[in-house]
């Protein structure tokens, strides 16, 4: 099988992002509730998981271009098919629309979850605006009685 190295690069990548949506919708649920806590604890497998991802992506993409060179087909995945035998065609295909279909979940529920942080954080701001708000004495109208101000130092002699 020619393509052995590039199927366990993309099934690596599947392994990978299953563990990556995992931790996204946890992302999602402590988002939800508010849970400054988790969402901290989640970010350290977030990051590591996306890293991963990337690295694994790299060597895929590497894998693909010197499998499409070994065979003399254009560097993508219908050149790729198009010279392999039928059975491994079908194995490659399949695994390539694996991978491009979960690559869009990920994409989703990241997109998902950057809207709700963005909207946590509108909420927050207009919480904080209102306090401030509250906190500034506001002018009542023209009759607004005056502030008598007390002197700080006392005269001796007084």
């Amino acid at each position: 099988m020619k393509s052995k190295e590039l199927i366990n690069h993309w099934q690596q990548w599947l392994s990978t992002s299953d563990k990556l949506l995992r931790v996204l919708h946890e992302q999602t649920v402590a988002v939800t509730l508010r849970d400054v806590a988790r969402v901290e604890k989640l970010q350290p497998s977030f990051e590591e998981l996306m890293a991963e991802m990337r690295t694994i992506d790299e060597q895929a993409l590497d894998s693909a271009r010197r499998l499409a060179e070994a065979l003399g087909a254009e560097p993508n995945i219908r050149g790729l098919v198009a010279v392999l035998d039928k059975n491994e065609a079908q194995q490659v295909q399949q695994i390539a629309n694996k991978v491009t279909a979960s690559a869009q979940n990920v994409s989703d529920v990241v997109k998902k979850n950057k809207k709700l942080f963005e909207s946590e954080m509108t909420y927050i701001n207009g919480s904080l605006t209102l306090i401030a708000k509250a906190s500034v004495p506001r002018k009542r109208g023209p009759y607004k009685p005056r502030v008598a101000r007390a002197a700080v130092l006392v005269d001796a002699a007084a």
